[in-house]
């Protein structure tokens, strides 16, 4: 057992709390080794998800009424640690867009973020009891239609959500992904307000992105390149976000259209940003009963999450769910620990990885040291990013989850399998995430019911 002390309050947890007691450890022991092309390429995929995850974790946090510099740590410890303890390849954890709604519900009946902290540290420790007795099973029982659903409704959001931010709209924090946002708009009021509210840098920024992004994956002489080019247009965004500041006039791209992470003198100052949890509220039913809660939740789309992954890894990699529950467990106790917010797979961070051509977690690993070091060492720099350059790369990987040609595949499979997807895309679109895994499943059981209810013959 390893001990993890506060003052006046101990937590004891297994560390050998997966499946099999062992996974864990085999886990940091089974670290690649890299040759020299995967070490680039997984250096370079975890630069990109480092670029598009650090407005995420701020948005979340954001979102969920929660400090700023708590989503930078779910970030970190989701990319570092359990970078390290999953089994996957392909996926990247941090602070989860789909626990927004949960978080900020749990902070305010609680009262304090400190009250909830100790919530989290409990929701962590039943993720590694779900992963020592294998509870991670429960995500075979969601259809594949369910989880093609899943992707395609979050690459519509992405496109819609990102299309205000790609003009200059910003009213809405990145990470935002359910229909009604903060600031009482939804999806689509939100694209009509956009209408008169545009910014000329952030849309010359966007628009370039765009541009840049679609002839590097046309033109075979800049496939062929070893720089990936979702870092080239956050590097021009960057260079253009200078230049325009010094021509001056209407083109300049002000503070409130950039990424804005948390400014301290010192990496000391930083910590002292840092919350820990209440352990006076663990005496009180409510901090257990959300632990429970987050724990649930946060599982539930973990594995759900996971599962889409694997999906469209090229190389159909499957991820063991058990080591994965118990590693996302001691990642948010540790979260808990030092001010973080609830971990989970993140569908957008993880397709971004594979979509940069990564080949190991590594890359997650990479990106949140990248995270850690950055924002403590150059925290000017990160805030000379546009955010239209960020809702480019984040527009292109929607598309790629959400083409046509996706919902010409589900509908050459037949009214079965289509009928259960359209409703995930559309329940999800005008809901949230989870709610719209409930009404897929729930589609998807009443044609199964449906089509085993006729007579034989007709």
């Amino acid at each position: 057992m390893t001990p993890l002390s506060l003052p006046g309050f101990t937590i004891e947890f297994a560390v050998h709390c997966s499946a099999s007691g062992t996974d864990i450890i085999d886990a940091l022991r089974t670290l690649p080794f890299p040759s020299r092309r995967t070490l680039l390429r997984d250096l370079t995929a975890g630069l990109v998800v480092f670029l598009v995850a650090l407005p995420l974790c701020l948005g979340v946090a954001l979102a969920s009424g929660a400090p700023l510099v708590a989503g930078l740590v779910a970030g970190v410890v989701g990319g570092i640690v359990v970078g390290a303890l999953s089994g996957s390849h392909t996926s990247v954890s941090g602070p989860a867009a789909g626990l927004t709604a949960v978080v900020a519900a749990e902070i305010a009946r609680l009262g304090s973020f400190e009250a909830f902290l100790a919530a989290l540290v409990i929701a962590g420790a039943i993720q590694c009891a779900f992963g020592a007795a294998k509870a991670g099973f429960l995500a075979t029982f969601v259809p594949s239609a369910v989880i093609e659903g899943l992707l395609a409704a979050i690459g519509l959001i992405l496109i819609l959500k990102q299309i205000p931010h790609l003009v200059g709209h910003d009213t809405t924090p990145e990470g935002q992904m359910s229909f009604v946002e903060a600031d009482h708009e939804n999806t689509f009021s939100g694209l009509v307000a956009m209408l008169s509210d545009v910014h000329a840098g952030s849309i010359v920024v966007g628009i370039a992105g765009l541009a840049i992004l679609v002839a590097w994956s046309r033109v075979s002489g800049l496939k062929k390149l070893p720089v990936p080019s979702a870092l080239v247009v956050v590097g021009l965004g960057v260079i253009a976000t200078l230049l325009f500041g010094r021509l001056g006039g209407f083109l300049v791209i002000e503070p409130s259209h950039l990424v804005q992470v948390p400014m301290a003198d010192s990496p000391r100052a930083l910590l002292g940003l840092l919350r820990f949890p209440d352990v006076a509220a663990l005496s009180t039913g409510r901090v257990w009963v959300a632990g429970v809660t987050v724990a649930l939740v946060a599982s539930l789309e973990t594995l759900l999450n996971l599962e889409a992954v694997d999906r469209i890894d090229p190389r159909r990699r499957v991820s063991p769910p058990n080591r994965e529950l118990a590693a996302q467990g001691i990642g948010n106790i540790l979260s808990g620990l030092i001010g973080g917010l609830p971990i989970t797979s993140v569908i957008v961070r993880s397709s971004v990885n594979i979509l940069a051509s990564n080949e190991s977690r590594l890359s997650a690993i990479f990106h949140g040291v990248l995270l850690a070091v950055s924002v403590v060492l150059v925290p000017h720099w990160l805030n000379l990013i546009p955010l239209s350059a960020l809702a480019a790369i984040l527009i292109v990987t929607g598309w790629k989850l959400a083409s046509p040609e996706v919902f010409q595949r589900m509908w050459a499979r037949g009214l079965d399998q289509f009928l259960p997807f359209l409703a995930t895309v559309v329940a999800i679109l005008f809901t949230d995430l989870l709610m719209g895994i409930v009404i897929g499943l729930a589609t998807s059981a009443g044609v199964f019911l449906y089509g085993n209810s006729r007579p034989l013959g007709r």
